[in-house]
């Protein structure tokens, strides 16, 4: 499996991550209170996976682009991972919890199918063997 295609599934991984994150954490947190406490309710792991979606996604979609040519794709998943910084920068204090969780919701989506699309483009040209 080439770089590409492991990049691509970590980030895959990591948006969908942070989306489950962002759609659970606040039905948790009502549902039973205590989930506040834990580490996964603090804004900081949310800031922790953004950290991790940017760079993965930057690499893995410049070296895709590089190889099958497909700006669309890159340009796709640079505007994902604007819009998931944007989400985590300004965060609930700015955008009030529904526009963070639409926001997150909405660029990690977009991420993802980014690096499904990249995945599938290297495969289609035969990138893997490159």
């Amino acid at each position: 499996m080439s770089r590409i295609a492991v990049l691509d599934r970590f980030s895959i991984g990591f948006s969908t991550l942070c989306l489950l994150h962002c759609l659970a954490v606040p039905v948790l947190v009502s549902v039973v209170p205590v989930f506040a406490t834990f580490a996964l309710a603090d804004e900081r792991f949310h800031l922790a996976l953004v950290a991790l979606v940017v760079p993965t996604s930057v690499i893995a979609l410049c070296l895709g682009c590089r190889l099958h040519k497909s700006r669309r794709i890159l340009i796709c998943g640079f505007a994902g991972v604007f819009v998931l910084v944007v989400a985590a920068i300004l965060g609930g204090q700015h955008l009030g919890e529904i526009g963070e969780t639409v926001l997150t919701v909405l660029g990690a989506s977009v991420v993802a199918l980014a690096h499904w699309f990249n995945f599938r483009a290297c495969r289609a040209c035969d990138c893997e063997h490159h």
